[in-house]
């Protein structure tokens, strides 16, 4: 499954993970992707969708 919501494009960022030490060591952070049937642009298509779009009301779910 795509790491990426089709609603606001919000995909995989990367960051630091910083030791007491101070040692820097790459990470991933990954968006909270949902596959679900919804209801946008007056069709209902199933997407991956991220949950803050969920939960926003930027689409609605189709139950």
């Amino acid at each position: 499954m795509s790491n990426t919501c089709e609603i606001c494009g919000k995909k995989t960022s990367f960051g630091n993970i910083v030791s007491h030490s101070h040692k820097k060591t790459r990470r991933t952070i990954k968006p909270n992707i949902h596959k679900a049937k919804v209801e946008y642009k007056g069709q209902v298509k199933t997407i991956n969708i991220c949950a803050s779009c969920l939960t926003s009301g930027k689409v609605k779910k189709v139950v």
